[in-house]
C-alpha cells in the first residue's frame, strides 16, 4: 500500500509538471528557450549580454522571466544566437 502511494504521488508530479508546461506563458516560454540555447553554446549570462549588446543583469532577468522584452532586445538575442526570431518561441 506505502509503494502505492509514493507511485501515485510520483505519477501526479509528473503529470503537474507536464501541465505546467502546457500553461506557460509565452515570457516563461521565451525565457526558457533562450536558456537552452544559451547553454547549448556553452556561454554564459555575461557572453549572452556582449554579444548581444545588452547589459549581464538584463540577461539574467529574461531567463527568470522577471520582465517583459522588447521586440528590439529579442531581436538582439536572435542575432546573437545567430537564428531567425521564431526560433526563440518554439522547440
Amino acid at each position: 500500500m506505502y509503494s502505492l502511494s509514493i507511485y501515485c504521488m510520483s505519477l501526479n508530479r509528473l503529470l503537474f509538471s507536464r501541465l505546467r508546461f502546457m500553461v506557460m506563458s509565452a515570457r516563461e516560454l521565451f525565457a526558457k528557450r533562450v536558456r537552452e540555447l544559451r547553454h547549448k553554446r556553452g556561454w554564459s549570462q555575461d557572453d549572452l549580454a556582449d554579444e548581444a549588446g545588452l547589459h549581464r543583469t538584463y540577461i539574467g532577468t529574461v531567463e527568470r522571466s522577471e520582465q517583459s522584452i522588447t521586440l528590439d532586445s529579442v531581436e538582439k538575442i536572435a542575432k546573437a544566437f545567430k537564428v531567425p526570431i521564431k526560433e526563440l518561441f518554439g522547440d
